[in-house]
């Protein structure tokens, strides 16, 4: 068979399946954002540690290593850019303030938020496909240089929308109100910075583990949320 599939990927695989998980669970049938948040969290744990993972194994080949930086962004994709714009769909289709997404109705109002939500997870998803194409190729252009890592990131990486996004839903059990049209803004925003050129240093241990127990408690919330509420519906 072609691929790999020893222990140095298997969490770059459940990440993606997550991905398709939280896409599913956030659309179809009886399916509601928070459902969605749920996968994103955990795609976001599974993201915190594959690097670290399959570093362990000392002799990756080049191919194996290659191949690991690959689907690591063909999954963030999914995870960090598809699933997100799915969530910001699925709100829509819940929200009881904002006329359900429907392009082939043509009522005015209703067509122009439909036309105006398609349009924000569009650029969502295509600023983080552009930013994770354009760092594979710099990636590629530093290991040919022989250049070490760098201590900052150019714009903002895609996988903080496993923090982002995820707390935005827990805000209206702070304060009720709906946020369809705070959570496209966001993304609008997020979307921005993944390809806005400024620099933004990486996190130490520390940082790494405070963003760890947030994004901890923000998965218990959602999976007690999913247990003890019934969520809104049209």
């Amino acid at each position: 068979m072609i691929g790999y599939y020893n222990y140095t990927v298997i969490l770059t695989y459940a990440s993606l399946l997550s991905a398709v998980s939280g896409v599913v669970a956030s659309l179809s049938g009886e399916g509601h954002p928070y459902y969605g948040a749920f996968f994103l969290l955990f795609s976001g744990l599974c993201d915190a540690f594959d690097g670290k993972v399959a570093r362990m194994k000392k002799n990756r080949t080049e191919r194996e290593k290659a191949f690991g930086v690959q689907i690591d962004s063909l999954s963030d994709l999914l995870a960090f850019g598809a699933l997100p714009g799915c969530i910001g769909l699925s709100l829509a289709r819940v929200s009881e303030k904002y006329p359900p997404v429907n392009l082939l109705n043509v009522q005015g109002f209703d067509f122009w938020f439909s036309v105006a939500i398609i349009v924000v997870m569009f650029f969502y998803v295509l600023a983080a496909m552009i930013r994770l194409a354009f760092f594979n190729v710099l990636a590629e252009e530093r290991k040919l240089a022989g250049d070490d890592a760098r201590p900052y990131f150019v714009g903002l990486p895609v996988t903080t929308a496993a923090l982002i996004f995820p707390a935005l839903l827990l805000i209206p059990y702070v304060k009720p109100f709906d946020i369809t049209i705070a959570y496209h803004a966001v993304m609008v925003i997020v979307g921005i910075l993944f390809i806005v050129n400024f620099r933004l240093r990486k996190p130490g241990n520390k940082a790494l583990i405070i963003m760890l127990v947030i994004g901890a408690i923000e998965f218990f919330l959602c999976v007690l949320l999913n247990l003890v509420h019934d969520f809104p519906s049209r």
